[in-house]
């Protein structure tokens, strides 16, 4: 652990700063990265005002979303926020489709989980597409269990929680 940031056996995540705007632009806009995620690909605008909640979020109750970089380069985010749908505290994480199959999602989401825990946060859900089996695998290997299903905008929603 560095000060709010953490440090994996390969990864390092820090609590996103304005400094990584252009980073999170880059993968928030690419569709093979957030494609399935919860409103899809962003524009530039959206994730500038999504940076400037997550900043406050990360004032406010001093947990939030983390860059991940490998070897000091950005290969993407992970952290938790307040789900809009009134669910709870959800895990999110995504990474350039170039980084995937390494491990690097689960790597960084289970560190994130566990440093929310460490805060006192007793309870993290998190939400995937029925076809999105890669999301699906990371929350099962880090501990979730699907608790429910819900359909949204034609796609079934799996509901994952997993409790400190």
């Amino acid at each position: 652990m560095l000060g709010r940031g953490i440090r994996t056996t390969r990864l390092s995540l820090k609590p996103v700063e304005w400094q990584d705007l252009e980073d999170m632009i880059a993968l928030k806009t690419n569709a093979g990265a957030f494609g399935r995620m919860l409103g899809g690909v962003r524009s530039r605008h959206t994730v500038e005002k999504e940076m400037a909640e997550d900043i406050s979020f990360w004032a406010e109750r001093k947990i939030g979303i983390f860059t991940i970089r490998e070897n000091d380069q950005f290969v993407g985010m992970t952290g938790v926020h307040e789900r809009p749908d009134g669910r709870g505290l959800g895990l999110r994480f995504s990474i350039f489709p170039w980084a995937s199959g390494r491990g690097i999602a689960r790597e960084a989401a289970n560190a994130a989980v566990q440093y929310v825990f460490n805060t006192g946060e007793k309870r993290i859900i998190a939400v995937a597409r029925e076809d999105n089996l890669a999301s699906r695998i990371v929350l099962g290997g880090i501990g979730f269990h699907q608790i429910d299903t819900f359909e949204r905008d034609g796609y079934v929603m799996y509901l994952y929680e997993i409790i400190a």
